[in-house]
């Protein structure tokens, strides 16, 4: 009992929250810098190409999002079981995301229609929608890579090693710069293959990250530890709490990328300027968002094993250190959102060829950049306080206030400049106010208390009382 007493103020402080949180703030910002060269390599060919990454990427990643959200919901869960003191539940939890994937797969494919239908809706220009059917046409065949790959990081996130998901992100992140540089523009031998070879990079990367994730989870410590083999089993009762609980928050991803999607795709429709500026402001936008998603990542896993365990003070706690993470990262970006918003639209700048587009684009991209410094701090505390509603298993209500947000931005954007003919930049001012109302509705929630009274899982007494689940190993 003693040492139970001498690590307990160490529960739910930074230097916990750091050590699950920042392998995955490094590992998800490895994933932007990835979908970030995609675009700065393509906009060096011209702003068309760059665009038609994003809608197709974009388009890509939201047929396969419901799935990829229940898959992701493998932190909460293994971090429930391993906080109730169910440790050989944790990988029973992989098991039915990767069943629920292999499942998913070909409903994503029979999908693509849909999505040539919403490019021809939207009424892309003649210049992007080419390219952008070849870009989509080849991700979306690799969906099952990313769908793995969240199974296998969100085990490892929920049972707080998250340093093997950082060393898979980087080296998916280094095999996917290196292939695009020698892909699209035809360096060392290779045809240039343009945007088709920011695809191959692309999955290429997501491919080597996967195959590390594979081989430490199945490596023989784990085997013994996790009683892997065993786990391969189909759990109805752990499928059950898995779709109950994950299928909201997938709901939500598909719901919110949709819309997101449609977003991207009303500003891509509207004119070749507003398109390029639209594209180069989102760029930035998720630099400053997806590192943040580790943070949120960190926060569901401490919180869900806090409620694993029955113990809500401590989880309170791990949300307190994570805001304060988050809020650290995000006064960065809004130094450099208002600080230096032509330098940051300047990176995208194509060569002399295609410089026309890019000159017109580049006044509206900065007033969006510089007055998208005003929701990054909101941003840190809206994603925190969404981790932690999430890892308590208050999954519904943060779907339906979400999608609601997402889905009135999307609406008011097409009246905007659909139909009342406004500028982009007043359009743009309208989503920035939305945002910063929707992050106070969140945070009234969490205030409420109500995730406390959730339960799950219940844990195990003995096995409660006699492991430190919240010290136990955190490396590779």
């Amino acid at each position: 009992m003693k040492k139970l007493n001498k690590h307990t103020h160490r529960r739910g402080g930074l230097r916990e929250m750091l050590s699950i949180a920042l392998p995955m703030v490094v590992s998800n910002a490895c994933d932007t810098v990835m979908v970030f060269t995609d675009r700065l390599f393509l906009s060096r060919l011209s702003p068309e190409l760059m665009n038609a990454s994003m809608a197709g990427g974009l388009t890509s990643f939201m047929l396969e999002s419901f799935f990829l959200g229940l898959a992701g919901y493998t932190t909460a869960l293994a971090a429930q079981y391993l906080g109730a003191g169910k440790k050989r539940l944790c990988p029973v939890v992989v098991t039915q995301a990767i069943i629920f994937s292999c499942i998913a797969y070909p409903l994503i494919l029979l999908a693509r229609p849909l999505a040539y239908r919403l490019f021809e809706f939207m009424g892309v220009g003649g210049e992007q929608i080419g390219p952008q059917k070849v870009y989509f046409n080849i991700l979306i065949y690799g969906v099952i890579i990313s769908l793995a790959r969240t199974c296998l990081s969100g085990f490892f996130s929920g049972i707080g090693r998250t340093r093997i998901v950082m060393i898979a992100s980087c080296t998916a992140m280094l095999v996917n710069v290196g292939l695009n540089y020698l892909l699209i523009y035809g360096k060392m031998g290779f045809s240039p293959l343009g945007i088709r070879g920011a695809a191959y990079g692309t999955l290429l990367g997501g491919l080597s990250g996967l195959v590390i994730l594979a081989l430490a989870y199945f490596r023989k410590s784990m085997r013994r530890e996790f009683r892997i083999k065993e786990s391969l089993r189909f759990d109805f009762v752990i499928a059950k709490n898995l779709w109950k609980f994950g299928s909201s928050a997938g709901l939500e991803m598909f719901l919110n990328l949709l819309a997101f999607s449609a977003i991207v795709l009303i500003f891509h429709s509207h004119n070749p300027a507003t398109a390029t500026a639209a594209t180069i402001v989102f760029n930035w936008d998720m630099v400053s968002f997806v590192p943040l998603i580790g943070i949120e990542i960190g926060v569901t896993s401490l919180v869900g094993r806090c409620m694993g365990a029955g113990d809500p003070k401590t989880a309170h706690a791990s949300v307190m250190s994570g805001l304060k993470l988050g809020l650290v990262y995000s006064a960065v970006i809004l130094i450099l959102f208002a600080g230096f918003p032509g330098n940051l639209v300047g990176v995208f700048r194509p060569d002399s060829v295609h410089e026309g587009v890019f000159i017109s684009a580049m006044p509206i991209a900065v007033f969006m950049v510089r007055l998208a410094s005003l929701y990054v701090l909101v941003e840190a505390v809206l994603i925190v306080f969404i981790g932690a509603l999430r890892g308590a298993g208050d999954t519904f209500w943060a779907m339906k206030t979400s999608v609601a947000l997402h889905w009135l931005m999307a609406v008011v954007l097409w009246f905007m400049l659909k139909k009342w003919g406004t500028s982009p930049e007043a359009a743009w001012s309208t989503m920035v106010f939305i945002f910063l109302l929707f992050s106070g509705l969140v945070f009234l929630r969490y205030n409420s208390g109500k995730w406390k009274d959730i339960k799950i899982v219940h844990p195990e007494p003995a096995e409660a009382i006699t492991v430190d689940v919240f010290h136990e190993h955190t490396d590779v």
